[in-house]
């Protein structure tokens, strides 16, 4: 399971699509409707929250936007959007790095456009699922 905590937009179609079902997939473990997954560690940062339910379908909706802002047809009703938070989770800054350098890595083998996009030439910060905010911006 691979939940990013960088923005959805650097993700490349194959990515994309597999956050958006890996996603769904920690909404049901994080709603006890699956026995597998329940101690993957990258469902911690969720569990630490007072509401993980709120933070997944948080976390889902941003990807959700920018699927939609592809032209993906992803389906709204599986999560539950009335209600959205940001800037919930705190990240370390290596964890954001760590994280970045390894979808570069990912992009490119898999997707040398996209590669070329998010990683080739980088003189700005990563931004994050909006649902994250690195620790030291605090």
């Amino acid at each position: 399971m691979r939940l990013w905590s960088i923005h959805p937009k650097y993700l490349d179609p194959i990515g994309l699509v597999a956050l958006w079902r890996e996603g769904l997939l920690a909404k049901k473990v994080l709603e006890g409707k699956t026995r597998g997954y329940r101690n993957h560690p990258e469902l911690d940062r969720f569990k630490s929250v007072s509401d993980p339910l709120l933070a997944i379908n948080s976390y889902l909706y941003y990807v959700y936007l920018e699927a939609a802002k592809r032209g993906y047809h992803f389906n709204l009703e599986k999560i539950n959007s009335g209600r959205v938070v940001a800037r919930a989770i705190p990240i370390p800054s290596e964890q954001v790095a760590f994280e970045f350098s390894h979808l570069c890595k990912k992009l490119m083998k898999r997707n040398r456009r996209c590669y070329v996009l998010a990683c080739k030439n980088r003189e700005t910060g990563v931004e994050l699922n909006p649902l994250f905010y690195c620790e030291s911006d605090k």
